[in-house]
């Protein structure tokens, strides 16, 4: 007990003042959690205001359109937290008449919640004893503890939910998990822990040691890959044409201008290889100008990408997938960050 005694004490001295915390709806919380997942505390802030205030409860949200849902979380990233989100609601909705699940069982069947979002969800919500085991629990343990395990191997995830079942406060689960969150987001740092100011470090193992940056142990390196993408800007008279990505890859269910992608560099292709697919559901195309090139880092993809603008008539063939629609209505369709970014420009 005296890990979680120490840490609690500091987080009730030092607690972060956070909206979600000041609550105990399990939707609020549920909402605040998915934002946060690979977003920062500052970034998610506002969309979660904005979500709430928007979707004040889970039938809201089960109520809303994906393309509705999608353009509140433009900018975010990771949209499949947000499609799985509308999708739990609506379960949500469906099976427990709108009241948000109360057993732990119940909320990690939801779609898009896994045992770290069901444990802080229940723990903070209802007082339920589960370790939320995110990044920040794993660095803390890791580095107290010195456990070499690998976080990213089955054994590894068994042996950090073990530890973290037996040092946590199972009478005080919320506050447990509050402060393992705020002690791995401010104090001990992923390459610059702050261990003269950690309530643990006279029981960390790795305290002030340089050694202490390797931890927590990870086996897998992502590697990422390059895509290329070319889209045109068609501009006929007042109208432009966007069109909806489907399909498992990235961005799916937000809007982009007719795009082709590339297996090689723009540079080492010549204009019959993108501009004719792009081009077959266009007449009188003329290209205007030089394109825009942007490049776009995801966790596992360096999107490069050129923006090509156009003037020309759109063919209204059957079968398009194109959306019509006035230039001046552009802002109103949920696009990736690439896109919103070549807009705004």
């Amino acid at each position: 007990m005296e890990f979680a005694n120490k840490l609690i004490a500091w987080y009730q001295a030092n607690a972060r003042e956070l909206p979600w915390r000041m609550t105990k709806d399990p939707y609020k919380i549920w909402v605040s959690e998915i934002i946060l997942q690979q977003t920062r505390v500052v970034q998610g802030m506002d969309y979660y205001l904005r979500f709430i205030e928007r979707f004040p409860d889970v039938v809201a949200l089960a109520d809303a359109s994906e393309d509705e849902v999608l353009k509140l979380w433009q900018g975010l990233g990771y949209y499949s937290r947000a499609r799985n989100m509308r999708e739990a609601a609506k379960r949500v909705a469906e099976k427990f008449g709108g009241v948000f699940p109360t057993e732990y069982s119940d909320v990690r069947a939801l779609k898009g919640v896994g045992d770290y979002t069901a444990a802080a969800i229940c723990s903070f919500a209802y007082d339920l004893p589960y370790p939320a085991v995110d990044g920040n629990a794993y660095r803390v343990l890791s580095r107290v503890f010195c456990v070499d395990e690998l976080i990213d191997s089955p054994q590894g995830k068994r042996a950090f939910t073990e530890l973290s079942q037996e040092v946590m406060d199972r009478k005080r689960p919320a506050l447990y998990n509050q402060a393992m969150m705020d002690l791995g987001a401010t104090i001990c740092l992923p390459t610059a822990p702050n261990c003269e100011a950690c309530p643990l470090r006279e029981m960390c193992a790795l305290s002030g040691s340089a050694e202490a940056v390797e931890y927590p142990k990870k086996g897998k390196k992502l590697v990422s890959r390059d895509r290329y993408f070319v889209y045109l800007a068609v501009e006929d008279g007042e109208y432009t044409y966007l069109r909806r990505r489907e399909g498992k890859d990235i961005w799916k269910g937000l809007y982009e201008y007719p795009m082709v992608e590339l297996p090689r560099p723009l540079t080492e292709m010549g204009d019959e290889d993108w501009l004719a697919p792009l081009a077959a559901d266009f007449t009188d195309l003329r290209l205007i100008g030089q394109p825009v090139m942007k490049k776009h880092i995801l966790t596992h993809q360096n999107i490069h990408a050129a923006f090509f603008r156009a003037e020309g008539h759109f063919l209204h063939r059957g079968g398009s997938d194109f959306i019509e629609l006035k230039r001046s209505q552009l802002g109103e369709f949920a696009v990736s960050r690439l896109m919103e970014k070549y807009l705004s420009e």
